[in-house]
């Protein structure tokens, strides 16, 4: 199989990381809950890989790097405890529904306002939209760093530098782009970073996190046992703890701190140019067949590895299946939990065909991937 579905999760990982899952789960005991060296092993881990993530993220505190089992985890932590009782937030039409989602919940809860900056046909914004929406009760800018359907992505820095000046927090989903794309945070303006561990951080699933920045207080989403301070009835207030209710996926973040290393040694922008030098070599095969539309903003590659399609009025679907049974190339069909992106592309009804490009493929796959497409728009003709 050939397989461009990276951008739901990466199934090609370093064979770093299957060995340093297989050794965690013979060697780490349970974090804060004892004094022996099964325990000790993993407290020592999670104080390892939460510095190796502030550093990697520029995230000024270690002890403010939070594990999650994924973003969709890390941005309901972040949602449920920055946004109050009445505030606004403004979010964009590239957002997941993990980001969505809850926002549409703190809007029927907490009566939470929320303004939409709209994409155009290309799922492009408009930057000046932003401080257009801003009003006195604004509490956050809440963003995507990259469509997970377009692979269109947002100037970070552009957007933190208002949210800087205008004193709001900067929440962004960094589910597409973390471990892909350079991330600082402390350069960036970020407040709140989301990212999963799956995807292009090549870690297993079940992992991600978020990181705060400076002195941000999050209100906790889940509380419960933290092997500290136990006769408190409260949730202790300092971080990690605050955020960190339960036993951790220890032998999951085991191996996200081995895909880590494997990034930092291969080099994000290695990683980086190798990804978009594919997407680019599917792009400019596919393109100019007849009845194949390509969706997104192709007059910039500082992007993400993703090309979305639909060839002719063929169900996306269809497509889909097509490539996976006569092809053997797994690609993503549908609506990609992004509404409000297919709604701006006019995909609604048709759903689009996804590839996205992982560190782990060769032109030959993009080549196959351009080669099958061509097959089944000329079939369509």
């Amino acid at each position: 199989m050939i397989y461009l579905d990276n951008a739901a999760t990466t199934m090609q990982k370093p064979p770093c990381v299957a060995r340093a899952v297989a050794e965690a789960l013979t060697s780490l005991g349970n974090a804060s809950r004892g004094a022996h060296e099964g325990a000790l092993n993993s407290n020592r881990l999670l104080y390892r890989t939460r510095g190796k993530l502030a550093d990697f993220f520029g995230c000024p505190k270690s002890e403010q790097v939070i594990f999650t089992n994924n973003a969709t985890e890390a941005l309901n932590i972040a949602l449920n405890g920055t946004i109050r009782a009445g505030d606004h937030v403004i979010m964009t039409a590239l957002e997941h529904n993990s980001v969505l989602r809850p926002l549409y919940r703190l809007r029927e809860e907490r009566g939470a306002e929320l303004s939409l900056v709209p994409a155009d046909g290309r799922g492009c914004v408009d930057y000046a939209a932003f401080e257009r929406l801003i009003r006195p009760n604004t509490r956050a800018i809440v963003c995507t760093h990259a469509s997970n359907l377009t692979g269109n992505m947002l100037d970070i820095a552009r957007i933190g530098g208002l949210a800087a000046a205008r004193g709001l927090l900067l929440i962004v989903d960094a589910s597409q782009t973390a471990g892909a794309v350079p991330i600082d945070m402390a350069r960036s303006g970020i407040s709140i970073l989301c990212f999963t561990g799956h995807k292009s951080m090549m870690g297993p699933q079940g992992t991600g996190g978020l990181c705060i920045n400076g002195d941000i207080e999050v209100e906790p989403l889940k509380v419960g046992g933290t092997g500290v301070q136990s006769f408190r009835t409260a949730q202790p207030r300092e971080y990690p703890t605050r955020l960190e209710a339960g036993t951790l996926n220890g032998h999951g973040i085991a191996g996200l701190a081995a895909a880590l290393d494997f990034i930092r040694s291969t080099g994000v922008e290695a990683i980086r140019a190798h990804e978009l030098a594919l997407a680019r070599r599917f792009y400019e095969a596919v393109v100019g067949i007849p009845g194949v539309r390509v969706y997104g903003d192709f007059s910039t590659w500082d992007r993400s590895p993703i090309v979305a399609l639909n060839i002719g009025e063929l169900d996306s679907a269809w497509v889909c299946d097509e490539l996976a049974r006569g092809y053997g190339i797994a690609t993503r069909a549908g609506a990609h939990c992004a509404p409000l992106m297919h709604r701006a592309l006019g995909t609604e009804e048709q759903g689009a065909v996804r590839f996205s490009f992982g560190y782990f493929n060769t032109n030959d796959d993009a080549d196959a991937a351009a080669e099958a497409v061509g097959a089944i728009a000329g079939g369509n003709e």
